[in-house]
This record gives C-alpha cells, sequence and structure tokens, in this order.
C-alpha cells in the first residue's frame, strides 16, 4: 500500500508505479483458475483474464501478443487498463505452484525469466508432483536426428520445439548407435562411452543431464515400453557378457532412480521390439542367439510377474538381419505395425491372432529398412517421422498423425507443419521417444 500526503504524495505513488509499470513485463505471473482460464497479475493491477486455453492442444499461441486479449476488471473508468492502476498482495508459494501445475507445461520455460523464485519453482519438481496428483498430462515427443549435435523436444501439434541442453558424453556415445525411452519425467539415453556402457538420463523438471542409474545387465538392441510412470526393457545383446543374446528382463523407476530385476523371458532375442497394452508388457519378433527370425511374441504380467509365450504372432512378416526391428505402436489399447518392406500400416486382431492392412503410410520406410524412421503412439493417435512418400518433399523431415480405427479400409494421414525456425532437421531418425506428464 502507498501513502499518500498531499501534491507530493501523489507525485511520489505515481512515481513508484511508473517505475512498477516499467518492470510490468518481466514481473508478470501467468496464473489459472479453477477452470482453464488464465489471468496475469502484477505488482500494481488485479488480476486480469486473457481467455481460455485447452491444455490437451500443446502449446498454442505464443503470450508475447496477448494483450491485445486482455480484458479489464475493475479500475478507473474510461481508457485503457494501466499497470499502475492498481496494487495487489503476492500470492503464496504454494497457490503458485497450483496454478503454475495447469499451465501448459510447453510455456514453462519462459517462467525461468520472471525472476528466481519461479526458476526454482519451475526446476524444483513440486510442479510436477502436483501436475501427477491432479491428473494434468501432456505429450512431449523428444527427437535426435542425423547430424544435430542436440535433442529436440516438440509439443504435441508440433507447433513449438526447443533445445534440449548438450548430452555432456564423450565422442565414442555421441558417434554411436544409441537407445531411447521415457518414463515418467525422465528421458533415458543408453549407449557406449570409451569406458563401457552408460546410460544418460534427461529430468524433466530440472531440465538437466545426469548420468545413470546403469542396467542390471547393460544392452543394446533390446525391447522396450512406457507404462505411465516405470519404463519395460527385455532382451537384446548383452554388452558385458561376451555379447550373448539376452533373455532377461529389467523395470526402471524414475522415483527411486533405479532397476529392478523382471524373470526371464521364454527366448533370447535380439532386435526385439516391446509395447504395453492390456496391462502387459509386450516383447515382439527379434532374432535368437542363432540369428534366426523369431515370429512369436511374448506377455509379462506383472501382476502374475510371469510371461506369456504367443506362437506365430508375426508369421506373415518377413524378417531380415540387415531390418529394424518391428515398428509396433499401441493406441486406444490396440496393436499396429507399420511394414517397412511395403510401407503398410496393419492391425493386430487380438481373437484371431492376426493382422489386418489398413493401406499405405505417407512415409517411405523401405528407403533404409525401417531404420531412421520413427512410428509411435501420441495419445489417440499414431505418429510417424521420416522420408516423405511425396516426390516433390524433398529430403527435410515430414511429421504426420492419424487417428486410427481398426475397422477401416485405408486411414486419413494429416501432415504436421514442423516448426524448427531456420533449422531443417534431416528425415533420418537416429531417436525418438515420447513422453506424457
Amino acid at each position: 500500500m502507498f501513502k499518500t500526503k498531499g501534491i507530493e504524495g501523489d507525485e511520489e505513488r505515481e512515481d513508484l508505479c511508473t517505475k512498477d509499470s516499467k518492470l510490468g513485463r518481466k514481473k508478470r505471473i501467468l496464473a489459472m483458475d479453477s477452470g482453464n482460464s488464465f489471468c496475469i497479475i502484477t505488482p500494481c493491477s488485479p488480476p486480469v483474464r486473457i481467455g481460455e486455453y485447452n491444455t490437451n492442444r500443446g502449446a498454442g499461441p505464443h503470450w508475447d501478443g496477448v494483450s491485445s486479449s486482455v480484458i479489464r476488471f475493475g479500475g478507473s473508468s474510461g481508457g485503457e487498463p494501466q499497470d499502475a492502476d492498481y496494487s495487489v498482495a503476492t500470492l503464496s508459494d504454494e497457490l503458485e505452484a497450483l496454478i503454475l501445475a495447469r499451465v501448459p507445461r510447453s510455456e514453462y520455460w519462459r517462467f525461468s525469466f520472471v525472476n528466481r523464485r519461479f526458476l526454482h519453482l519451475v526446476k524444483s519438481g513440486e510442479v510436477h508432483k502436483i501436475r501427477r496428483a491432479i491428473g494434468c498430462k501432456e505429450s512431449t515427443v523428444f527427437m535426435s536426428a542425423s547430424g544435430e549435435t542436440s535433442w529436440w523436444a516438440f509439443d504435441r501439434e508440433f507447433r513449438s520445439c526447443r533445445k534440449l541442453p548438450i548430452l555432456p558424453s564423450d565422442l565414442c556415445f555421441k558417434s554411436g548407435d544409441k537407445e531411447s525411452l521415457c518414463a515418467g519425467n525422465h528421458l533415458i539415453v543408453s549407449g557406449k562411452e570409451y569406458d563401457g556402457v552408460v546410460i544418460w538420463r534427461y529430468e524433466l523438471a530440472s531440465s538437466r543431464w545426469f548420468k545413470g542409474p546403469s542396467m542390471i545387465s547393460p544392452r543394446c538392441l533390446f525391447a522396450s515400453a512406457t507404462c505411465g510412470a516405470y519404463a519395460f526393457v527385455a532382451g537384446g545383446i548383452g554388452m558385458e557378457n561376451n555379447w550373448n543374446v539376452l533373455s532377461s528382463a529389467e523395470k526402471y523407476n524414475p522415483e527411486r532412480k533405479s532397476w529392478e530385476p523382471l524373470p526371464r523371458m521364454h527366448r533370447r532375442r535380439k532386435l526385439c521390439s516391446g509395447c504395453y497394452m492390456d496391462n502387459k508388457f509386450y516383447v515382439i519378433g527379434g532374432m535368437d542367439e542363432e540369428a534366426r527370425g523369431l515370429t512369436c511374441g511374448e506377455a509379462f504380467d506383472e501382476q502374475k510377474n510371469t510371461w506369456e509365450l504367443i506362437p506365430d504372432m508375426l508369421r506373415d512378416t518377413p524378417v531380415s538381419a540387415s531390418q529394424s526391428p518391428p515398428l509396433v505402436a499401441v493406441v486406444n489399447n490396440a496393436l499396429y505395425s507399420l511394414e517397412a518392406s511395403s510401407n503398410e500400416l496393419k492391425v493386430y486382431l487380438k481373437r484371431t491372432n492376426s493382422w489386418k492392412n489398413l493401406g499405405p503410410v505417407p512415409v517411405r520406410a523401405d528407403f533404409t529398412r525401417g531404420w531412421g524412421v520413427a512410428f509411435k503412439s501420441l495419445g489417440d493417435e499414431l505418429l510417424v517421422i521420416g522420408a516423405s512418400s511425396v516426390s516433390n518433399a524433398g529430403h527435410g523431415m515430414t511429421v504426420y498423425t492419424c487417428c486410427p480405427d481398426p475397422r477401416a479400409e485405408e486411414l486419413q494421414w494429416r501432415p504436421r507443419p514442423l516448426n524448427c525456425g531456420t533449422n531443417q532437421l534431416g528425415h533420418f531418425i537416429l531417436n525418438c521417444s515420447v513422453m506424457v506428464a
């Protein structure tokens, strides 16, 4: 509150509020009420509503030009609202955290420029705990493309993107093959450094890379799947065990930052793929220790703590040593596969243990036998990234999504504009993972 006394007091009050007005843009707090409407609170003004924002739509518009939609509530009559018109109390830390938890996560980087308190709040991890508690989730696509030195993070609509901090590994890790998966708000990247196999994890809350923890059995070319806050891995080639093909499996817990052993699969397999469906961790395809193609699949039931063998799950799918692991994704608890040799999409029919063709995809997976193509689930959509099948698309990266329907004869794919500023990403995708947090 300002104490005024005569003309000098009024001038002092006006001078102080003018200074606050100049700092208004730096000190604004973006907030949300119990609905999906956002407010701006400044040191000298009450909350002003700037419209509704649907957190399920990704990043949406940039907030830089939001002033045109501000509606003033109360204050002096006439004219445009001024920062110097009002004075309000500062929000409590608890209320700020509750408000920030309801703001789209793709906007969090902006809060780093408000003040140190907000920077600490974003990086403390407390906001992410609140988001989990209230069920507020959104998808982020993490991607590493050929020729890039950094990972990229995209919102679900691919309207906004940002580069992650440089992963502080050695040259061997940077230039070698890597595999990635997500668990909770951790991005896990596995590869080999000069001193041996290593895992780097990117923690979303702090926006930093950390080394470890290592798997119980370090491996490559393994199957993986994400289930909420946890991730599963199975099979692959043992990196510290004479390159043996493995049947072992593990579960990653991001809260404990540790790996837990699971029972062994029925088959040893490498170059296999994983997914989570029917509350089970599925491992599909791959090759055994004799480099023979496996058409069977396996499903791990965590409640029973057992693996179930599924014979002939891929009996009609060609297997080649030079081909990538099966490209699979689960949407609405239905399993889809992108056939690399024909660029055809298929859906798995559980009752008959067979596959139905749903037509071609708009990306050329056959160019590199499935390598360099991202095929993922993105909420209720399928996501595919790679070289376009359209001849005039050039050599840049293309992104397509569709809402799959197992009953359809052919699906409708829609292109997503890829906004990377002046950067044009190559179409060969080294790694891609989707985080829902």
